[in-house]
């Protein structure tokens, strides 16, 4: 039998880049795991990356994760929900900041897991910290990921959980700024969709929440309106406007209120003298509409600050849960309220 050699090219390692750059391994590991405990000045800090780059070498995590005897790595579970422009942004900006701290982040899909369950799976990879979209996770899951050595929980949702650090999203000030909005602008039949889509309800009750709380006392009626997201589902509630009677909606947010408005002015409504319109997110879809759509503009908290978070209590994992309240709202008027 014939035999073949096939040369397998070496993997470049740190002393492969240490002797290149000129300088002692240890000050490759300093530069390459970006540890600020050492001065290191920045010429060799560009010759040992440019090094790097030249040999294509990159660091093992496994090992890194050995010496500092944790991961770097953040999970964060895909949202259950679709995530619109807006959450989009703030992801990202989260993600390039906990880049800069020298973090890995890892989105999980957990689809058809649920709470304590999916905590489990999360933990199985051993992640340093977990980053928790929305509602669901309870104190055994987070008790589950600190045992598996997660050093931080961090959830962004209505509700804090025992244990965990919390970014709380006050959306009931996003409904209560549409109510008070609309009121103020002579509505009093004020209608407030709350959407089909799975997952939205821990949203859109909140906000709902809201809108009941700014019109409580007043002589306003208020009547939830249940939308799938389809142009039929809309056509159904528009078709009904008359014998409702409604004058003002808030339709949880922009993508919602584009669509009810678009079937609404198909059934002869006119917008906003019949029927004023608010929805939420100021997405810049909403100006290019005609009358352009009125809005909540919701301030998210900055990626950096939960970046930062994050970092505090990886390096302080017995620390206090931090608790801030974040989400600011306020109306942008344009001409369909």
């Amino acid at each position: 039998m014939r035999s073949v050699m096939v040369q397998i090219p070496n993997t470049p390692t740190s002393a492969d880049v240490a002797r290149l750059a000129g300088v002692s391994r240890a000050t490759v590991s300093y530069v390459l795991n970006n540890t600020s405990a050492v001065r290191i000045s920045e010429v060799t800090r560009r010759r040992v990356h440019e090094a790097a780059r030249e040999l294509g070498y990159v660091p093992h995590a496994a090992a890194r994760s050995l010496r500092a005897g944790h991961s770097r790595m953040v999970l964060m579970p895909a949202p259950a929900i679709p995530v619109g422009p807006l959450y989009g942004g703030f992801l990202n900006e989260l993600q390039w900041a906990l880049g800069r701290l020298d973090y890995t982040v890892v989105q999980y899909g957990s689809v058809g897991l649920q709470g304590d369950e999916a905590a489990r799976a999360w933990a199985e990879l051993r992640p340093v910290a977990v980053l928790v979209p929305g509602a669901g996770l309870g104190p055994e899951g987070v008790a589950l990921l600190k045992r598996s050595g997660t050093r931080a929980v961090v959830t962004l949702g209505p509700d804090r959980v025992d244990g965990a650090h919390a970014f709380l999203m006050d959306h009931d000030a996003v409904g209560h700024c549409a109510a008070a909005h609309l009121y103020e602008r002579g509505r009093r039949r004020i209608g407030v969709v709350l959407p089909g889509e799975p997952g939205l309800a821990a949203y859109s009750r909140p906000r709902l929440a809201g809108v009941r709380e700014a019109l409580r006392g007043t002589d306003a009626v208020v009547t939830e309106l249940p939308l799938a997201y389809t142009e039929e589902a809309a056509a159904e509630v528009a078709a009904r406007r008359r014998e409702s009677g409604l004058d003002g909606v808030f339709a949880y947010n922009d993508a919602y209120a584009m669509l009810l408005m678009r079937a609404l002015q198909d059934e002869g409504v006119r917008i906003p003298e019949d029927v004023a319109v608010i929805g939420a997110d100021d997405l810049m879809l909403g100006r290019l509409l005609r009358p352009r759509l009125s809005t909540v503009h919701i301030e998210l908290p900055s990626g950096r600050a939960l970046a930062e978070l994050v970092d505090r209590a990886v390096r302080d994992p017995g620390g206090e849960p931090e608790v801030h309240t974040v989400l600011g709202a306020s109306v942008v008027q344009r001409e369909s309220s």
